[in-house]
């Protein structure tokens, strides 16, 4: 077993010890190792094929942004106009990189785990980000006080991309509504749109980063990044996400914080 141990890296994770025998200690170490190194092989394999769609998605406009730069200077007609044309196509794909890297900061910002716990109210922050929000749907609100405890700035990320992805996802004519509440005396966030319809065996993909399905109506210049926000920031704060079609298409999500009382009470322990 040690000599396996030794020789196992993150070069043959896939590798295990495979303890045979009695189920005495020694089997019973071998497969929580072997468990162990399971859970180390999917997780590299997970962040090898995030950072490879990471690095595609920022190549791509930037083999754009080249291209469009040596076309316009091999033009030797071109004027003030059509350079100002390429210009104003630069700066949009600029933004869309930044929104990118913005949303890339965000994630590895929740994975790595809440650095900052304050009180905060679930109903606040959403009337804020739906303030901010500029709805192409009728949005229904019912925004009762949820106090809870965490990361302000992720819990706004949080709300700001369930509201986002309840109005972008969607279609002409429907809605989205919006509730906060205690229930069961812990505080609730649910998020829940018309749309096109999603099959149940397809909603958990949706948090996992840079999924996109043709079943998904809306913007086509989405990351794929929203909903994988969404999980890490709930993941951050121990919350649990339950998701599910909606009864007349698009998705029915709601987040259970911890009370706010014992979380400050954990916190303070640490």
């Amino acid at each position: 077993m040690a000599d396996k141990a030794r020789r196992i890296s993150e070069l043959n994770l896939h590798e295990r010890l495979a303890v045979n025998g009695p189920d005495d200690e020694l089997k019973d170490l071998g497969d929580t190792f072997d468990g162990l190194l399971g859970r180390l092989d999917t997780a590299f394999t997970t962040q090898k094929r995030f950072v490879a769609n990471a690095s595609h998605e920022l190549r791509t406009p930037l083999t754009l942004q080249r291209a469009m730069i040596e076309v316009a200077l091999a033009n030797p007609a071109a004027d003030a106009e059509s350079l100002r044309t390429v210009c104003e196509r630069l700066l949009a794909t600029g933004e869309r990189q930044e929104h990118l890297i913005a949303a890339l900061l965000t994630l590895a910002r929740s994975q790595r785990g809440l650095q900052r716990r304050e009180p905060a109210d679930l109903a606040a922050i959403a009337a804020t980000v739906l303030a901010e929000q500029a709805a192409a749907v009728r949005i229904d609100l019912s925004l009762a006080p949820a106090p809870t405890v965490g990361d302000p700035r992720l819990l706004e990320s949080l709300v700001t991309n369930l509201v986002g992805n309840a109005v972008r996802h969607n279609v002409p004519g429907g809605w989205a509504r919006v509730r906060t509440e205690v229930r069961d005396g812990r505080p609730v966030l649910r998020v829940t749109n018309s749309g096109p319809v999603i099959p149940h065996e397809r909603v958990e993909a949706l948090f996992q980063p840079f999924q996109r399905f043709e079943t998904r109506a809306g913007t086509p210049h989405g990351h794929g990044l929203g909903m994988s926000i969404v999980a890490a920031v709930a993941e951050a704060h121990s919350a649990p996400v339950s998701a599910r079609p909606g009864s007349e298409g698009g998705l029915d999500i709601t987040v259970t914080f911890g009370p706010a009382a014992r979380v400050l009470e954990r916190a303070g322990g640490e």
